[in-house]
């Protein structure tokens, strides 16, 4: 499900967003070579704490309506995210590492937590489905739990069916389209943006942004 981007706080945190530099309109070449008319840097959510809290906020609002014992937050664009959110909640957090240390404990996810307990995943975004599988994985074969996954936003490349294929379900703040229509409807991007996005969408493989 998704937070309607219609009023605030939601209608805000886009705006931020867009103030932030954090949505793009234009000509993007993604990762894959195909061009979007949209991009998302939602790294630089750390360099607006406000925006940042506005964000942890409507990820707490998601989450009430979840049952987990622990927030799992994905390195590297997540965590920040995560953190503000357990600082937000009150609920601890843990996350698997990207690399896992050849020394040390050797751990593949960070923090305090018991086998068997439930881990609610936490990211910036989704477009497919494959890097959150990836990293559940290691949370699973440390023994967490782990039934939803929440992002900010979902750029509805298949993300969501992917997941769920697969026995997850998806919880985003705002969708990319929703986004666009907030931004068009507020006046700070050409409805013509908001078509292209769209248009975009409807197209084999759209919304992916790798």
């Amino acid at each position: 499900m998704a937070v309607s981007a219609a009023g605030p706080p939601a209608d805000r945190i886009v705006r931020g967003l867009f103030a932030l530099g954090a949505v793009q309109f234009g000509s993007f070449t993604l990762k894959s070579g195909a061009t979007s008319p949209v991009y998302l840097d939602l790294r630089l959510l750390v360099s607006d704490p406000l925006l940042l809290a506005d964000v942890a906020a409507a990820y707490a609002r998601v989450l009430d309506g979840l049952a987990f014992d622990r927030i799992a937050a994905i390195p590297y664009a997540g965590l920040p995210i995560g953190t503000a959110v357990a600082l937000a909640t009150g609920r601890p957090m843990v996350y698997p590492r990207k690399e896992v240390k050849g020394y040390g404990t050797g751990r593949a996810v960070e923090g305090r937590f018991e086998a068997g307990e439930t881990a609610v995943v936490l990211d910036d975004l989704i477009s497919s489905g494959e890097s959150k599988r990836e990293a559940i994985a290691p949370l699973e074969a440390a023994g967490l739990v782990v039934r939803d996954v929440v992002v900010l936003v979902d750029r509805e490349g298949g993300g969501r069916e992917d997941l769920a294929a697969t026995g997850y379900r998806l919880h985003s703040v705002l969708t990319l389209t929703q986004i666009a229509a907030a931004l068009a409807a507020g006046g700070h991007i050409d409805p013509t943006a908001r078509d292209a996005v769209a248009t975009y969408l409807r197209r084999p493989g759209g919304g992916a942004q790798n």
